[in-house]
């Protein structure tokens, strides 16, 4: 588990590094305006599917199913086929209403910017259909226990976009967001390469080219890996789903309000990948094939032993975050376009988006319990729950605070989130683990009430 761990965690700090070097060089060469708004609108589709689907929803339910099944080989490419061709329509339709989606998506956004916004949805939409692909690939070496490949391949993506904001010119701002698009679309192909030339050295070819000639014959396991699949893809989404919700309703507010949250939520996003994503990858198949062998205590143990390295970890990022927001957002944005002001906005919504840190990343690791019992519906039920207390929260604290607000709003619903979380993995269980580490316990209860204090008090003060 541990060198699983430490692979993912290497693979994502490479590409978050890279991810940051992209950010500062948006945020150097466009600023915080109308154009880094219509670019980050126009690749929030495509990026809110790649997270739910890399990081969650798909290999969720997929590697379970897979695990299961008695002809691997056929279920893996029937899977294959039925998403692919679903995704083509998709895109197809896309390209034929995306002034309507574009709407959808920044909802505030008047009809000139739309006009601007639509061709760039337009490209980067295709950017799912890839990520798709590299996400099926994925999980496939995920099974064989090979995590390297997917952790790094993220950096490629990256590269990509920087290559392309090298290109451009900073006085032509609407070329820059015409390149950087075109760039993710290359980004996507470069994963989608290095992802076909791993399957082949681990092979798994063989896998699929058998699979390629059953994938007609009726496989039991397919029915009920949609239908879990549905519920996951919820289950998994919160987070992903609040920041979209985020910008939406940022769209009515200034311009700049939605560059914002970008910004601030990629530096959230980094300790959450880093630690509970990459901790969350490497357990989630020892503990499907231990739990499918009824080995129960055996999942159990990892499980433990994975919460109290998550829990210290982002405890420490969730506190120190808070702490040094203004000195994080100077160091890494405030050059060129991005003035102080923009800084001192992102540094506050950064700050709201800390708060929900721990209980985020905390309920990604106990909902591994859901889906490898193959729980999928109760995990879509409880992420139900927590995005109907976003839209509360959002609509409740938007007008007071702003943009922070919105982020906030986002924090407070992971807290729900964990709370129904750890009532579905069973709440005898987390009182057994919090008894094996009281000291642990003490400081990880003591950030759990600054971070909520911390939220309260911001309300407090906005409002009296």
């Amino acid at each position: 588990m541990l060198r699983s761990f430490l692979t993912n965690s290497g693979g994502i700090l490479f590409s978050r590094i890279l991810g940051f070097f992209r950010d500062i060089s948006t945020a150097s060469v466009l600023g915080a305006n109308i154009y880094s708004d219509i670019f980050f609108v126009a690749f929030k589709i495509p990026n809110l599917f790649r997270r739910i689907f890399a990081e969650g929803a798909f290999t969720q339910a997929f590697l379970p199913a897979f695990t299961h099944s008695k002809h691997k080989g056929s279920f893996a490419v029937g899977v294959l086929i039925r998403f692919v061709s679903f995704l083509l329509i998709l895109s197809f339709l896309v390209m034929i209403g995306a002034p309507w989606l574009t709407k959808l998506i920044a909802f505030g956004f008047d009809d000139e910017t739309i006009a601007l916004a639509t061709p760039l949805v337009q490209i980067n939409f295709w950017y799912l259909l890839l990520i798709y692909i590299v996400t099926f690939l994925a999980a496939l070496l995920h099974y064989r226990a090979h995590f390297a490949t997917t952790a790094f391949s993220t950096g490629l993506l990256n590269i990509a976009m920087i290559g392309a904001l090298l290109l451009s010119d900073s006085s032509n701002p609407s070329q820059t967001v015409w390149n950087l698009s075109w760039g993710v679309i290359v980004g996507g192909i470069l994963q989608a390469l290095v992802h076909l030339w791993a399957i082949k050295k681990w092979r798994m070819g063989r896998l699929l080219m058998a699979g390629i000639k059953r994938w007609r014959v009726k496989n039991d396991q397919i029915k009920p890996f949609y239908r879990k699949f549905s519920h996951a893809v919820l289950g998994s989404s919160t987070a992903q789903l609040s920041a979209f919700l985020d910008t939406w309703l940022a769209s009515f507010l200034a311009f700049g309000s939605i560059s914002y949250l970008y910004y601030a939520n990629r530096v959230f996003q980094l300790p959450l990948a880093l630690f509970a994503i990459a901790l969350s990858v490497a357990l989630f198949p020892s503990i499907t094939k231990a739990l499918k062998k009824k080995e129960e205590e055996k999942a159990h143990k990892a499980l433990l032993d994975g919460f109290w390295i998550l829990a210290f970890l982002l405890s420490l990022c969730a506190l120190g975050g808070i702490m040094l927001a203004p000195e994080i957002t100077w160091l890494l944005f405030e050059r060129g376009a991005f003035s102080g002001n923009d800084s001192e906005n992102t540094a506050y919504v950064l700050q709201m988006y800390l708060v929900g840190l721990v209980p985020f990343g905390l309920a990604k690791l106990f909902s591994l319990w859901l889906y490898a019992s193959q729980r999928q519906g109760k995990a879509a039920a409880i992420s139900g729950w927590s995005l109907g207390a976003n839209v509360i929260f959002s609509l409740i604290l938007i007008l007071p605070m702003g943009a922070a607000g919105l982020a906030l709003a986002s924090s407070l619903s992971g807290f729900v989130l964990l709370g129904l979380t750890i009532h579905a993995y069973g709440l005898n269980r987390f009182l057994a683990i919090m008894h094996t580490r009281m000291l642990l316990f003490l400081f990880f209860a003591l950030t759990l009430e600054v971070l909520g204090l911390w939220g309260i008090k911001e309300i407090l003060r906005v409002y009296f």
